[in-house]
């Protein structure tokens, strides 16, 4: 059976992404290794035991840095799901998470949309 293990996300700096992910977002650093004098391998997760893993890698050239927060083209590229909406939306706003909307009820769950530190948009959302 195949899944799907890990996506990059393009930043500007490790350690502030790094910063931002964990406290913000409250996921997990499963790893952070040195590669060479630029380059890191850095893993972060909502659950380090289940689900899709992220890729943090720094931008190395002037195509990356432009794709950094718009790397789905505006669109609403991740989603984030939550066991207690209510605890982590108080954590995130705590954090100055920036929402694009108030939260919403849909058939689904409860969502609302955020813009990360870069700007990449995402649904966070309990599943009914």
């Amino acid at each position: 059976m195949s899944h799907l293990g890990m996506i990059t996300i393009v930043v500007d700096n490790y350690d502030e992404a790094i910063e931002y992910y964990t406290t913000a977002l409250g996921f997990d650093l499963i790893e952070d290794t040195k590669m060479s004098a630029t380059k890191r391998w850095v893993v972060i997760a909502p659950d380090r035991t289940t689900g899709a893993q992220l890729l943090i890698a720094e931008a190395t050239s002037d195509d990356q840095r432009a794709a950094i927060g718009n790397q789905t083209g505006g669109r609403v590229g991740f989603f984030l799901y939550t066991d207690d909406f209510d605890r982590d939306y108080a954590r995130m706003q705590q954090h100055n998470v920036a929402f694009t909307e108030e939260p919403r009820h849909e058939e689904f769950g409860k969502v609302i949309v955020f813009a990360d530190k870069y700007g990449n948009k995402w649904d966070f959302i309990e599943r009914r």
